[in-house]
């Protein structure tokens, strides 16, 4: 046995059984060891940045860790802004880097790079295997880090000699930390303070979703609390039945109008709520001058534990929060095609239980409530703010979750990002509608040039937003990956397309014209 089986005789005997991968020369051993193991589900992804979204929202569905596995610094580099969003989104993953063989590094060859230094600027661990015989273990403490606190980014770094020398079999990786929790004390301040009015209780992580959101929303009803959750969230539950809740917009005067008369901000699994960006004259932190936010549980802490203890220090078990009513638009039809008309046909006919990647940036103000009506149903998010992580983060979900349908809503700027996500839906067969809503350009790009007080720009700066001249046809582009597309330029195709598109039970693309 080499040192590349026993690390994937590891990663499989902790139930790590899916890779991302993008693999090159300095990887082939541990290529030829996942070959030998059919039990392993090998992905191929045509882009660095698809590995590490697709790990991500793997992790935020299946809620345990997939690996990736990548070509050196110049590949670890090409994951690095989908790995950002990870990170921020609080995903555990191994990423297994291919490293020159040690004798090699002595050399200035052409890939040669500081992968520690990338990798330290957005991992949560790093180590890099002296020899064959260490690879297991370190494989094992890198799965170990992984799911520690709640979901971390791991990477490994394997010479190609250690993966190609004799090592010895596979380690087991022991059971991650137990988390931190808050002290009784913290909690029972926590439950007064909820109390008084003008109270929000501020929720990420696994408080998103499931159970926990519900258990959430009954501290806030019991208290009588503002229930809040932050602008970009991973995963969170929504349509019929869910929740309600106040989302923070992302525009600086609405978020700060949204907490305007907040006198505490409690937060549990969430980071402090923030300005995306700074702007001159604009405040960065959106609450209201000398409201305490207070931080019970953050992110990596134990967040079940600490609602469990939140409701009985509230007595809100019995609590009856206030919840989205069953209100399903009707399906428009007829007429010109606009967002509003195709976020209601979304609403009207996205499947229960489905899962949306949802990339629509600039369009999302006019989106949001009309999706927040559809069946009930998990939307992931962007969380690190890089763009072009929905194609490939939808691949991710529907590997982990191949009983549900999933919808990819994206613009057409951020999916030529990872626009090759598309030929490996098609090769994985994965059930997947994507919808590029094509407003041929980067819309966010020119309300943020209005954000900073420019109140008019040229052609150069036109010639940075704008995606056309040529014109993008996502029709031929779907096509070319293997994924059947059609184009919408008004009600009824895009609706006839979306049908189509959600009956189906492998990849479609709807290119929706704006």
């Amino acid at each position: 046995m080499n040192g590349a089986e026993s690390l994937v005789k590891t990663l499989l005997a902790n139930g790590v059984d899916t890779v991302f991968a993008n693999p090159g020369t300095s990887e082939m051993h541990f290529v030829a060891a996942l070959d030998a193991h059919p039990d392993m589900h090998c992905i191929l992804c045509l882009f660095e940045g698809g590995t590490s979204a697709g790990a991500d929202c793997y992790f935020r569905m299946k809620r345990d860790v997939a690996a990736t596995l990548l070509h050196l610094a110049p590949g670890f580099g090409n994951a690095f802004a989908n790995l950002h969003n990870a990170r921020k989104g609080g995903s555990g993953l191994v990423n297994v880097v291919g490293e020159h063989a040690t004798r090699h590094l002595a050399f200035e060859s052409p890939l040669k790079g500081d992968i520690e230094a990338i990798s330290h600027a957005v991992s949560h661990w790093t180590r890099r295997s002296p020899d064959a015989p260490s690879v297991a273990r370190d494989g094992a403490e890198a799965i170990r880090a992984a799911r520690s606190r709640g979901g971390q980014v791991a990477t490994l770094i394997l010479p190609a000699d250690t993966a190609w020398n004799a090592a010895d079999g596979p380690a087991m990786a022991e059971a991650p930390p137990p988390l931190q929790r808050p002290r009784p004390e913290e909690i029972e301040a926590a439950a007064r303070r909820l109390a008084q009015p003008g109270a929000a209780l501020m929720v990420g992580g696994e408080a998103l979703f499931g159970a926990g959101f519900r258990r959430a929303a009954r501290i806030a009803a019991r208290t009588g609390a503002t229930l809040v959750t932050d602008t970009l969230i991973p995963r969170t539950s929504k349509g019929a039945d869910t929740p309600q809740h106040l989302q923070l917009p992302y525009a600086v005067a609405p978020k700060i109008a949204a907490l305007d008369g907040t006198t505490s901000v409690t937060l549990v699994g969430s980071g402090r709520p923030v300005t995306f960006f700074a702007y001159p004259g604009k405040p960065s932190l959106p609450e209201p001058p000398g409201c305490p936010v207070m931080p019970l549980c953050r992110p990596e802490m134990d967040i079940a534990w600490t609602l469990d203890a939140l409701e009985q220090a509230t007595d809100a078990a019995g609590a009856q929060p206030a919840a989205v009513p069953m209100d399903l638009p009707g399906l428009p039809s007829g007429g010109a095609l606009t967002l509003e008309k195709a976020g209601a046909a979304i609403a009207a006919l996205l499947p229960e239980n489905a899962i949306l990647c949802n990339e629509a940036v600039s369009s999302g103000a006019a989106l949001g409530p009309l999706l927040a009506r559809a069946r009930p149903h998990d939307m992931l998010g962007g969380t690190g703010g890089a763009i072009g992580w929905s194609l490939p983060g939808s691949v991710g979900a529907a590997t982990a979750c191949p009983d549900r349908k999933v919808v990819a809503l994206t613009g057409d700027g951020s999916a030529m990002y990872t626009s090759q996500s598309l030929w490996t839906m098609a090769r994985e067969g994965l059930d997947i509608t994507v919808v590029v809503i094509a407003n041929r350009g980067y819309q966010i790009l020119r309300d943020e040039l209005a954000n900073v007080g420019v109140a008019s720009y040229g052609a150069n700066a036109q010639a940075m937003f704008d995606v056309e001249n040529p014109v993008l046809d996502w029709v031929q582009l779907a096509q070319g990956h293997g994924v059947p597309g059609r184009r919408a330029a008004d009600m009824d195709s895009f609706a006839a397309a979306l049908r189509a598109g959600l009956d189906a039970d492998g990849p479609a693309l709807i290119e929706l014209v704006l």
